[in-house]
């Protein structure tokens, strides 16, 4: 069982719907992130996902794509992303991490010995956009056997001819994209995205969590109320990007959470 499948199942106890935080590792720089992602526990973040910056991140819009650019700007590679991930696990052995971007700097790497660091740096769950179910044995059945969950992404056009496909070595939880598009493009809306969460819910025994167009309290608790947790991205990350201080940031974030929560 990884820190994903035990965060789940203590929230499912519980009663309780998750919350997931996307930070760009590195952004703006690599203390201030370390600083913010350390701090995300105590604001009621059930999973961390962080980002991997990349150069060609084609899922991501203009918020993400900028953090990325900052961190990237500012040194931040592979290797930096590990060690932050590495440095959180000094103070914190139970927050699941789930490690998302794309697979051509973990195809540099070599994908044995990605698998081996990220492993041993505390990274609990891959997200990896590029890679569709088609070449599961390229990264998502090695990831699987090294002990790490391979989140598959879910979206409106996903129909019920595909969906056994994208479902069929997805573990952790499935991340359902709440719009059509890029990150950050447009609001999600519950009652468009309650069917398909119990579409998707129907097929899997998996969680279902929601992200994309998530950016208020009330949206996050709205989104939540029809699946088994929400997502922001975009909306934290423009903070960082407004140069807000940490803790303003965190309170944002808690006020997220309190909605996800709440549901």
């Amino acid at each position: 069982m990884t820190r994903i499948d035990a965060k789940f199942a203590a929230l499912k106890e519980q009663g309780k719907k998750a919350f997931v935080a996307y930070i760009m590792a590195g952004d703006p720089d690599f203390e201030t992130s370390l600083e913010i992602v350390k701090g995300l526990p105590g604001a009621g973040v059930d999973v961390i996902e962080l980002g991997l910056p990349f150069t060609d991140p084609m899922a991501d819009g203009p918020t993400i794509q900028a953090a990325g650019q900052r961190a990237l700007d500012g040194g931040m590679t592979l290797q930096r992303t590990l060690d932050l991930a590495r440095a959180f696990r000094e103070t914190d052995d139970t927050t699941p991490i789930v490690l998302m971007g794309y697979y051509n700097p973990i195809y540099s790497r070599g994908v044995d010995k990605f698998l081996a660091d990220a492993k041993e740096a505390g990274i609990d769950g891959l997200i990896v956009v590029d890679l569709p179910p088609e070449e599961d044995e390229e990264l998502c059945l090695p990831a699987q056997a090294a002990g790490l969950n391979f989140i598959r992404l879910a979206t409106p056009t996903t129909d019920d001819k595909r969906l056994p496909r994208v479902l069929q070595n997805t573990s952790g939880f499935v991340y359902y994209v709440s719009i059509t598009g890029i990150t950050g493009a447009a609001e999600a809306q519950a009652t468009n995205v309650g069917p398909e969460v119990a579409r998707i819910k129907s097929a899997t025994d998996l969680p279902v969590i929601v992200g994309f167009g998530i950016n208020t309290p009330e949206k996050s608790r709205a989104i939540a109320t029809v699946a088994d947790g929400a997502v922001v991205g975009s909306a934290i990350v423009s903070q960082i990007a407004a140069g807000k201080p940490t803790g303003e940031v965190l309170d944002f974030v808690k006020s997220l959470a309190d909605g996800a929560h709440s549901a």
